[in-house]
Formats: structure tokens, sequence, C-alpha cells
């Protein structure tokens, strides 16, 4: 008998974890693995507003999937566009832009997620995101270009438009990424002398009551007065009413000259999970407590992209958080009940009780609470960069990120940009392909035309 095929679409903390355990679990006579990702690293996301701020390089959390000798699964090269479940096949569209069949016996969906975004007009064309390493590195260039493009000015308004910048979105990915930004520009103003301190303004905006409410009223304020202190100007209960190239209006109805606006303001299931024409809550995926989907056979998801019941709370529809800390523990469990499929072994629910948060403002600013405790400052750092540092897959990536911010703490930053896309602003349109993914019609025809005929 042919040996059963294992399909594991997304290569984020969900997927890789679950295909490393795949790989020491399983005899190499058991299955085949494959893994779909249009990339062959696994990103650290947490770590991005660290990247954009230039305080890691961005090669330093992008963990290498081919770096392990040991490493037997075969890597398709795409992105998925659809899932048949019915004939148990996924569509890929390869880096090479060809639309390629993957059939399946156990498919493990893991895409993650994409930067959620409302109807405002002019959002998806003059916002940026901060999602994938792409996009951080090219922030940084582009706060830099602010700077070097304001200084070399000698016109008073466009050099005011040049100095504000506007984030919005109070989470923890919002938070960190006007904490650190505003760092770099405040390193900055030495080295460009005839720019006035005074115009360099940061605003941090969320239509919520409170920044990151999952860390309570007392730690979420103490992390708004770090930030105030500073002088990042923040804006509770307030959103975006339109985004202009040079202008953001709020919906309080102030007008702020801005050509720097990045948008963080949450994010929603891969496209992916919509090809499926199953039962979702919230748009992530419904799936049972061992994250097979109901009524589906062979199909897994978890992750971002599924509403993977918190069997660890009260409340009857209680589904974890999108968290790295949830993903990574749900890829083992997963790998663990397809290998239980397998060999006709039953299959065990997810369970996991969430360890705590920790944010990291840059410097010596943080806020952490590890199993439930409150901490502030550089006690909350070290849990913040213990925990991150830890979490990282592979020795050499620990030691890159290390020694990055070893070098950093003594020498300081480098306002050095390296130009890409520098003849093109480059927005939410242009780093998300939303627009990639097969609808129902399309999914049938491709599906369709692959089939023998009699």
């Amino acid at each position: 008998m042919a040996r059963p095929k294992i399909l594991v679409v997304g290569a984020g903390f969900a997927g890789v974890g679950c295909v490393r355990r795949l790989e020491r679990s399983l005899a190499p006579d058991e299955a085949d693995i494959c893994l779909v990702t249009p990339f062959s690293y696994q990103l650290y996301l947490p770590l991005l507003p660290q990247v954009a701020s230039g305080v890691l390089t961005p090669q330093s959390i992008a963990v290498s999937l081919r770096r392990s000798k040991k490493y037997r699964t075969r890597i398709v090269p795409g992105g998925a566009v659809g899932v048949d479940t019915k004939a148990k096949v996924c569509v890929v569209r390869t880096i090479t832009d060809e639309v390629v069949n993957e059939s399946y016996d156990h498919i493990v969906l893991a895409p993650g997620s994409i930067t959620r975004t409302f109807d405002i007009p002019g959002l998806v064309d003059n916002a940026r995101g901060m999602k994938t390493l792409a996009e951080a590195a090219y922030i940084r260039d582009h706060v830099i270009a602010q700077l070097d493009l304001a200084d070399a000015s000698h016109n008073a308004a466009e050099r005011e438009s040049r100095l504000q910048f506007v984030v919005v979105g109070g989470g923890y990915a919002g938070t960190e990424t006007a904490a650190c930004l505003q760092r770099l520009t405040t390193a900055a103003l030495h080295r460009y002398p005839r720019l006035d301190p005074k115009l360099i303004k940061w605003h941090l905006i969320d239509i919520a009551p409170r920044l990151m409410p999952e860390l309570g009223e007392k730690l979420g304020l103490s992390a708004q007065k770090i930030l105030t202190d500073r002088g990042i100007d923040i804006s509770l209960g307030v959103s975006i009413a339109k985004a202009g190239p040079e202008e953001v209006t709020f919906t309080d109805g102030r007008v702020v000259p801005c050509r720097t606006l990045i948008w963080t303001a949450g994010v929603v299931a891969s496209p992916l999970i919509a090809t499926l024409g199953a039962e979702t809550v919230r748009g992530r995926l419904a799936v049972a407590a061992d994250m097979t989907v109901p009524g589906v056979d062979g199909v897994y998801a978890l992750g971002d992209a599924a509403a993977v019941p918190d069997l660890t709370k009260d409340e009857e529809d209680a589904v974890c958080p999108p968290t790295a800390q949830h993903a990574m523990r749900q890829g083992r469990k997963a790998a663990e009940n397809v290998i239980a499929a397998i060999r006709n072994q039953p299959l065990q629910p997810y369970k996991h009780k969430d360890l705590g948060l920790v944010v990291d403002l840059g410097g010596r600013d943080a806020v952490s609470k590890p199993m439930g405790i409150e901490l502030r400052g550089l006690p909350a750092q070290a849990v913040a960069r213990g925990y991150h540092w830890s979490a990282l897959r592979t020795n050499v990536a620990k030691t890159r990120v290390l020694t990055n911010w070893m070098l950093n703490a003594v020498a300081g930053n480098d306002f050095v940009r390296t130009g890409f896309q520098s003849r093109k602003a480059a927005t939410l349109r242009d780093f998300e392909f939303t627009n990639a993914y097969l609808s129902p019609e399309e999914l049938r025809d491709q599906v369709a035309d692959a089939m023998p005929r009699a």
C-alpha cells in the first residue's frame, strides 16, 4: 500500500511545529510529509517591530527551513489558494505562478492570518502594514527616508508632514511598533542637527477604550504612561476616517499632516479558509477540540486561521487567542493527532493554559505578565527578551538575535536605508496578495481539469 501523504499548509509557528513533531515521531516509511510555503523560512513575528527599528537584522528572525541536514519534508514553494475537501486536493500557486494540485490523505491547515482592513477611503493605497518581513524592512527604510527628505527640504509644510507618524492599533503589534520606531527617530535627532525636535511627532490611536486590554488595567496604564512620557500622543476611542498620501483624517475630526501611516488594527484568518465552504467563527475555521474540522475527513486546522476551543476557560464558546504561544503548542498536538489517525489510535484534545504576556517597548522599557505576575522596567524586559530568545527554534537564530541585542545596546543604531523600492511607494496593497485565492467556481474547475477522465 502507498504511504499516506500529509500536507501541511503554512510555515508559521503552527505549521513548523507540526512538521517538526511529525518528522521526529514518524518513521520514514510511515508517511510522506509536504509543507506548502512561499518562503523557506519560519518568521518569528513578535520581533518584527525590532526589525523595523533596526535593533535586529531581518535575517536574524527568519529561521531557515532548509538548514537541518535531517530535514526530510518536501517543501512545495508556493501558496495554497484553494482546498477541495471532497476530492482531497489542495490547489497551490507556485512561486513560478504555476497552478498545481497537491493531493493529500491528511491536511493540516495553518495558513495564518492577514491584516484586517476596513472600507476606509485611501487606507490600502496609503497605509503600511507590519505583518511580513518585507513590510518591516520597508518601514525602516521609509521612516529613515522621511528624516532624510525632511532634512533636505526647504518647505516648512513638507517637513512637518514628513516628521509626523501615525500608528493605528493599540494591541501588541501597534504598541511595540510605535514604541520601537519612536526610539529610532529620537536617537536619530543628534545626527540631523537641522531638524527641529519638536516637529517629530508619533501618534498611536485605537478605537478601543484601553491600550492592550489583555494586560489588565494597571499594566495597560503603565505602558501608556511610558509611551506618553516619551512624547507619543495616544488617542483612544479614535480611528481613521480617511487616509491620503500627505495627511490623515481622524474620526474625531483632526487632520494630521502625515506621510507615514502604519496600520496594525488586528488580523483576520487567511482567505484560504473561505475556499473550504465550512463553518467559521468570526472568520476562523470552526474546529473541534482535537483540531479536526467536523464532518470533513482528514482535515485539521489550527493557529490564527482556526477557532480552537479553549478548554481552560469556563465559557462554553471560548476559543484560543491567535498568539504564537498557542500556535506552537497546537502544531505539536495536531501532529500527534495526525499520527494517531494514521495508527488508528484515539485523538486527543488540545488544552494549554496561557503562560502570560510580554510587551517589549524598547530600551529598558517593558511590561510583562508571566504566570499572572505583573512586572515593569528591567525585570519585565528580562522576561520579555528571555521568552523571545528561548522561543527561537535554532541555536543560529538565538546567536544572531543575542548578538544584535548586545551590539545595539553598546553601539546604538545606524541610520542607514537600503534604498530598495525607492522609486515606488509600497503599501498594504503591495504586500498581501489577497486577490490570489480561487473562487468556488475556479476551484471546482481546477480540480476537475486535473481529474482523470474515463
